[in-house]
Formats: C-alpha cells, sequence, structure tokens
C-alpha cells in the first residue's frame, strides 16, 4: 500500500499533466459510458492516501490504491503492462492515457459529497499538510481509540492521521524507541506529539525524487533503520532486526528488541 509521500508525488505528476487540459474518452468502472469525456481537469490533489481529480462541472474523482492499485501512464497505441479488464479508471486525453488499476476504491461524486466512506471512512489531518496541529491529532488518537491500542495499530489508523503506512510505521517505532504493541494508554501526549511530527517531517522529506529513506547514509547504505532488515543486525546496537505479523490486520512489521525495550515515558 503505498505511503503518503507517494500518493502526494503521483498528485502532483497527473496534476502537471492533465490541469486545465480537457479530457477525450473516458471510461470509469462502475459509471455510464462517457460520464466525464469532454470535461476540463481543474486540479488534482491528495489527502493522505486518497487522490482527488476535481472537474470544471464540480465532480471529483476520487480513488484509494488500497495494496495493489496503481496508475500507469501510455502514450496511444502503446501497449499497456496490464489487462485492461483491470483498468477502473481510463483518462485519455490527445495522445496520452492514464489508467488506474486495481484501486481499492473508486468513486465519482459532486464536490459536496466525495468523502471516503467504508474501510478507508473519515481520514484524519493530512501529515503533510503545513498546517497540521499535532494537539489535534493526539486529541483524535485519545477519542477515537481504546487504550489497550497496540502503537503498530494506531499509527496506522488513518482516521487518527492520514499518511502514514507500513514502512513508516516500523521506522517511526524504531526512532522512538517503542516496541510495536505498547499499548497507547502507555504513551504520554508529549512523546505522541514528537511521534507525529517526526511523522511530518519524513513524510515532507520523500516527497522529492529517489528512494524512500529515514536516516542520512550514503548511496549504497541502507536508506531505513529497520524495515525489510528481518534477522539482519540493528544499524544502531547491532542486535538481529525480528521480525512479525502484528496488530488487527496482522501487518508485516520490522523492530529492534534492544533499541525498542525503552519505557514509554522515556526520551
Amino acid at each position: 500500500m503505498p505511503e503518503g509521500d507517494s500518493v502526494h508525488k503521483l498528485a502532483a505528476y497527473l496534476s502537471e499533466l492533465l490541469t486545465g487540459r480537457r479530457l477525450g474518452l473516458v471510461r470509469l468502472r462502475g459509471h455510464p459510458a462517457r460520464v466525464l469525456t469532454g470535461r476540463r481537469v481543474e486540479r488534482v490533489h491528495a489527502h493522505g492516501k486518497h487522490l482527488y481529480i476535481h472537474f470544471d462541472d464540480g465532480q471529483v474523482l476520487r480513488s484509494h490504491l488500497g495494496m495493489y492499485g496503481s496508475w500507469h501512464h501510455y502514450r496511444s497505441g502503446e501497449a499497456w503492462r496490464r489487462p485492461p479488464s483491470q483498468a477502473a479508471i481510463e483518462l485519455h486525453c490527445d495522445d496520452e492515457v492514464l489508467a488506474c488499476f486495481n484501486p481499492l476504491e473508486v468513486a465519482l461524486a459532486p464536490r459536496a459529497h466525495i468523502r471516503p466512506a467504508g474501510r478507508t471512512a473519515r481520514p484524519g489531518p493530512d501529515l503533510l499538510d503545513a498546517r497540521v496541529e499535532p494537539a489535534a491529532i493526539i486529541a483524535r488518537a485519545r477519542a477515537l481509540l481504546d487504550e489497550g491500542t497496540p502503537m503498530a495499530d494506531v499509527l496506522l489508523d488513518q482516521r487518527v492521521a492520514a499518511g502514514i503506512g507500513n514502512v513508516y510505521k516500523c521506522e517511526l517505532l524504531f526512532l522512538t524507541g517503542l516496541d510495536p504493541l505498547t499499548p497507547l494508554g502507555q504513551v504520554d501526549d508529549d512523546r505522541l506529539t514528537r511521534l507525529y511530527q517526526l511523522a511530518s517531517e519524513l513524510l515532507r522529506n520523500n516527497l522529492g525524487p529517489g528512494p524512500r529513506r529515514t536516516r542520512s547514509a550514503s548511496p549504497d547504505e541502507p536508506q531505513l533503520w529497520v524495515y525489510r532488515r528481518a534477522g539482519r543486525p540493528c544499524l544502531r546496537c547491532g542486535a538481529p532486526i525480528r521480525y512479525a505479523r502484528l496488530g488487527r490486520h496482522l501487518r508485516p512489521t520490522y523492530w529492534c528488541a534492544h533499541c525498542q525495550a525503552c519505557s514509554p515515558a522515556g526520551p
């Protein structure tokens, strides 16, 4: 599943391609043929893991890629790398085609009604929004989640704050010294604030080109602290990185039992 920085980079890419242009043929699964054909794109933006395309008739197309979705950019007549049957969205513009394959969600509605529903409902503040207030995020976490909720689940809950995926979950817990199964109720507000501030910083740092990184390292060194490093030495202490499927949805989790064993109230 793409992290929030990836979706924001995708939105910037699509914005550059589409903003101000009038679409030719449009196919949208679950909607009448040519429902958006002839419409002009006004803007493209992201909120957390949701991508929004705004049109000149007041409609908004929202997509969420989920675990398996992806957008492709083709020239007209170019062979597609996925079967057309997997394309939920096709946007034809002059001699270009933008196709979205296997998204988790696609919705088209007037601007006032284009809100996420179901599995991705009510996303919290976008951590890439410069106006985000950590205090509001902490309040949402305390109000929405039980005190026994493990931090591995807290960070992935998009209702609390939007943008953190499994990579950042593992990296943030390592960088803040928290065991993934630490209950929310054992983490004080100051530590939660530092955690979400760091999340915003890491997401912003990865909006540019190149591979995602959470540590300062030369190109030939690991760019991440723990993610996908199961069994390898911790880059801080040398202990082997652990791996397990943890939390409500049994998501892959990597951590250092030595570096992440300090008290939740500690530094």
